[in-house]
């Protein structure tokens, strides 16, 4: 933070720890079972006033317009909503892989809507931002949220859980996924049963997505070898929403770093993250 009227914010990503497809509702979206977790490693939002009643970004998601970046988007939502007449810039320094499944647009938006609740002293609870948050995407009202969570519904239903420390490899092949396209694969399975509690056991469940990414692009299906391969000892190998980052999970920081130094030598890049127990935003909304 700069000043009062600027602020420089973390906008952490996420990992799906297991996602099952459980059903496909009338609506056409997709009814899940997911857990997420944040990780200290996301992009850096600066929101900076105006003097006029302008949302202006200077800085954004390579080949993504304004009007479709989902920063825009929240910050012309609760001036909407808010009946907010200030302006506010919005600069984003990208360091989330595009496509990759870690929720990088979805933090970056919720992370507008905690901030602008500070920087215009707005004083809505958590439970206000996060119905906003829904509008702009299922994925949002989990950051907002701001804890690892089970998630059902289409991801909006959340109920917080508690992980041990965790630390991730995550690789992020040269590719980005479009959501929908997965999504909408006919091969995808969407008959996964309900599960019936939400204390899970380390490496639970798996992600439906996986098959169907790793199948339409061998680049996942080479990281996601690469891991199996190189991160003995890890809990659990699997793919993050639907792709492209694969991850492995360790108890150890020491571990990941070792499995991430052979993974490096073996010609795949990423990165180790811990879990986050709560997100470094949560006090920027009331109770």
């Amino acid at each position: 933070m700069t000043s009062q009227d600027t602020l420089t914010l973390p906008a952490p990503a996420k990992l799906n720890l297991f996602l099952h497809v459980t059903g496909r509702r009338d609506d056409g979206y997709h009814s899940l079972e997911t857990l997420l977790v944040p990780i200290d490693r996301g992009d850096r939002v600066t929101l900076s006033a105006r003097p006029d009643a302008e949302v202006v970004r200077a800085r954004g998601p390579a080949g993504v317009a304004a009007g479709d970046d989902l920063a825009v988007r929240a910050a012309r939502l609760v001036k909407r909503e808010c009946a907010v007449a200030h302006g506010i810039g919005i600069d984003i320094d990208k360091r989330i892989p595009l496509g990759g499944g870690l929720g990088g647009g979805s933090s970056d938006a919720a992370t507008v809507l905690l901030g602008l609740n500070r920087i215009w002293q707005l004083g809505l609870s958590r439970r206000a931002i996060m119905a906003m948050a829904l509008e702009l995407g299922a994925d949002v009202p989990f950051f907002v949220f701001g804890a690892p969570a089970f998630a059902r519904g289409i991801g909006e239903v959340l109920q917080p859980v508690s992980l041990p420390p965790t630390w991730f490899v995550v690789v992020t092949p040269p590719v980005q996924i479009a959501t929908a396209a997965i999504f909408a694969a006919p091969e995808l399975t969407r008959n996964s049963p309900s599960a019936k509690m939400t204390v899970f056991s380390e490496g639970y469940g798996r992600n439906d997505l996986q098959v169907v990414a790793a199948s339409r692009f061998p680049e996942i299906a080479a990281c996601l070898d690469v891991l199996s391969r190189e991160a003995a000892g890890a809990a659990y190998v699997g793919m993050s929403g639907s792709g492209a980052c694969v991850f492995a999970a360790f108890s150890a920081e020491a571990a990941a770093q070792q499995a991430l130094s052979r993974v490096a030598r073996a010609g795949s890049a990423g990165f180790v993250a811990r879990a986050l127990n709560r997100h470094p935003l949560q006090q920027f909304a009331a109770p």
